[in-house]
């Protein structure tokens, strides 16, 4: 017989994710090679752009991760969208992972933002799931940078 609890438990929630990762590390020999390596561990990957004035333009907030590019966030100002920022924050971000050894990139975006835009810049959509939230299509879509 098992006990189900459902209040929020910071303490258990670290112990499980200690577990998930030793059995995804004994389970995985690339996980299991990565272990104790630099590669390890994500890595910040950001860019600024800033107008005339000092004030932010647009960024690109990601990491990298073994050989992955992983956009968190890229967003321009109103002002500036259509003079090509957001290209030159993607393009930057991916000479950085480039730079790093990274092979591929990976983002998310919803369909009112910029799935257009990603698929121009050579990105295919490896996912889509409709109504996530409600009313809204998430994709998923990949790019092989080298």
């Amino acid at each position: 017989m098992f006990r189900l609890e459902t209040e929020v438990d910071k303490g258990r929630r670290d112990l499980l994710r200690r577990r998930l990762r030793d059995t995804n590390t004994a389970a995985s020999p690339v996980l299991r090679a990565l272990r104790g390596t630099p590669q390890e561990r994500e890595s910040p990957l950001h860019v600024w752009a800033s107008d005339p004035a000092g004030e932010l333009a647009g960024g690109l907030v990601g990491h990298t991760w073994t050989t992955w590019l992983h956009v968190t966030y890229l967003w321009v100002d109103e002002r500036h969208r259509g003079a090509g920022l957001g290209t030159l924050l993607l393009t930057e971000a991916e000479r950085l992972a480039t730079a790093r050894g990274c092979r591929s990139s990976r983002v998310e975006t919803w369909d009112f933002q910029a799935p257009k835009f990603y698929r121009r810049h050579g990105y295919e959509v490896v996912c889509v799931i409709p109504d996530y939230p409600p009313g809204i299509t998430e994709y998923t879509l990949t790019k092989r940078l080298a």
